[in-house]
């Protein structure tokens, strides 16, 4: 049976449709529209998670866009997109694949729903929050100043992982990244990837990259 991929739009599934597209897989994407908000009925059924993204593959049903990530890249990325461990940067190669999570979309979520609960600017939560993002995106721009992908020299994993949380994302909780001119230049070297540009015409058609520096106007 085919990989299937099930993306809900403007997600951060739009990394895993990202990664079978740069690996080259035969897969098929079944895209599914939200509802108003969250994840269709249709989707949410298919996984006790009930959000994107989840796969299908034979037997396994998957959530967790860590888990998929890894399970795609060992079982089908026949080495591509990951740096081993006898190479000297395959500590930078774990660090950044993990920060995407557990840092950097951390803080981008946790700074949305504060703004959806219509906390003010001058709430110490709210401070909290936006200070911790500015902090985390800050660190990727400084680790960009001296190397092109986040991993060093080579694109891998770790810049599919890390990617929505500085562009689509941002639909959700607009952010300006008008202080940050290394991850500017990054995503423009990420906008010119065909790999990129191909998932996200399957995955949003008719969605713009939000690969620019001014906070975009909020979904919601």
């Amino acid at each position: 049976m085919v990989l299937t991929v099930h993306h809900l739009g403007r997600s951060q599934s739009e990394r895993i449709v990202w990664l079978c597209e740069e690996l080259g897989l035969d897969y098929q994407l079944k895209v599914y529209d939200r509802s108003p908000l969250l994840a269709p009925p249709e989707l949410k059924k298919l996984h006790p998670l009930e959000t994107a993204p989840m796969i299908t593959d034979g037997h396994v049903t998957l959530a967790e866009s860590g888990a998929i990530m890894e399970y795609i890249l060992v079982k089908y990325g026949k080495g591509k997109l990951v740096v081993g461990p006898e190479e000297k940067n395959y500590a930078d190669y774990l660090y950044w694949l993990y920060f995407a999570n557990g840092t950097l979309q951390l803080s981008v979520s946790r700074n949305m729903f504060l703004r959806m609960a219509q906390l003010p600017a001058d709430n110490q939560a709210m401070g909290a929050v936006v200070s911790r993002r500015e902090h985390a995106v800050g660190l990727i721009n400084d680790r960009l100043k001296d190397n092109e992908w986040l991993a060093g020299k080579g694109f891998t994993a770790a810049d599919v992982m890390t990617v929505v949380s500085l562009t689509t994302m941002r639909l959700f909780m607009p952010y300006s990244l008008e202080s940050y001119p290394n991850v500017l230049a990054y995503l423009k070297r990420v906008g010119a990837r065909d790999g990129y540009k191909r998932a996200m015409a399957k995955g949003d058609p008719g969605l713009e990259p939000v690969l620019g520096a001014k906070a975009p106007k909020p979904l919601m």
